[in-house]
């Protein structure tokens, strides 16, 4: 029994301390699907997003879910901390639970208060190790506990520097393209502004959120159940605009250039491909978000501006090959997290985050 129970918390301090390691200090994605970060994740998000779904309301099924995100790395900053405690509890079990003084029919529960005493390093003195072997064992577990401490305190201002990050640029994205964001709002927003020249410095910024929401969300995957701060807006939103308008501007509109749209798709879809494997995400290829009914209007509503997106069947055919290549990423992430896809134009004038309260009430002053 003692050798197993040796083996075991062996096994079990290997575990936590791996996937701790991959999870906050490995800068790069792990494809291994047996890992308890994974674990905990499905265990954890399906019931949420299920309670979630139960909400009317859906200011209250954002501040719902807008809480998985801190709760998640808490819960999983504490599942490791159980681990590693009753890991080390049970090697000074296997090792005879030599600790002074000490009841003999109570010996696991004073090597579990001792770990757990260790490992936070209270060091309150009414147990001690007796014997080389225990007194190895909780060095050793002082030491690991030091560290794994301050690797977890440190990682919280990365994780939430990755978020505000995310976030600045997404805010910006009202102005340009509504709220919810619409592809064709950017466009006829600058056709009917006569700015068309600062579409390519804007597919420009995107295409540099579009590497940094890769770069960090690979990283750090738990930033990608952070919510938006504000309603109707979301980074799956964003990054799907950034997508349909990178589409709708390589397909061709007269006079606009197509070199900056097609660099910034390429990597707004490597970011949609990439995340989707990432977060494990089952694609989605049965929904159409732009009908052929939905695709004429959008034509319609650039040419009232006074831009020429291209008509021909050719162009059809290309667009809708360019939106099969994301669509079903877009949408298996949208299903995944709760987070809409947004439509590919504004029907009907809805006001934008800037110009309504807090609560949406009442139009904003300048």
């Amino acid at each position: 029994m003692h050798l197993v129970a040796l083996l075991l918390s062996a096994l079990i301090i290997t575990a936590v301390l791996w996937d701790a390691f991959e999870t906050v200090v490995l800068p790069r994605s792990v494809t291994r699907r047996l890992r308890l970060t994974l674990l905990y994740v499905r265990a954890t998000w399906s019931p949420w997003r299920r309670v979630a779904t139960l909400f009317q309301s859906d200011a209250r099924r954002e501040r719902f879910l807008a809480v998985y995100g801190p709760i998640f790395f808490l819960g999983l900053a504490a599942l490791w901390a159980l681990g590693l405690v009753l890991g080390f509890a049970g090697l000074q079990w296997s090792a005879g639970s030599n600790l002074l003084p000490t009841a003999a029919e109570f010996r696991f529960i004073d090597d579990l208060y001792m770990s757990g005493t260790t490992f936070f390093t209270l060091g309150l003195g009414d147990l001690r190790p007796a014997g080389r072997v225990a007194r190895a064992i909780t060095v050793a577990e002082a030491g690991t506990g030091f560290a794994f401490l301050a690797i977890v305190i440190a990682y919280f201002p990365v994780l939430y520097q990755s978020f505000s990050r995310r976030e600045v640029r997404l805010t910006l994205l009202d102005a340009w393209a509504g709220s919810p964001p619409a592809a064709a709002e950017v466009l006829r927003r600058l056709g009917a502004a006569r700015q068309l020249t600062e579409l390519d410095p804007f597919l420009r910024d995107w295409e540099y959120w579009c590497s940094e929401l890769l770069e960090s969300h690979i990283s750090y995957p738990a930033v990608a159940y952070f919510r938006s701060q504000h309603q109707r807006q979301s980074w799956v939103s964003a990054l799907a605009t950034v997508l349909d308008l990178s589409a709708i501007v390589t397909v061709g509109i007269e006079d606009i250039p197509t070199w900056q749209a097609r660099v910034t798709f390429a990597i707004a879809r490597h970011a949609a491909v990439d995340l989707s494997q990432v977060l494990q995400v089952p694609l989605d290829p049965s929904g159409d978000r732009l009908p052929p009914a939905d695709l004429e209007q959008l034509r319609r509503q650039l040419e009232e501006v006074g831009l020429k997106p291209a008509r021909s069947a050719e162009a059809t055919l290309r667009l809708t090959e360019l939106r099969r290549s994301y669509e079903p990423y877009i949408l298996g992430l949208s299903h995944r997290l709760l987070m809409p896809a947004p439509s590919w134009l504004r029907r009907t004038p809805i006001k934008d985050n800037w110009q309504t309260s807090p609560k949406g009430a009442a139009d904003a002053h300048w």
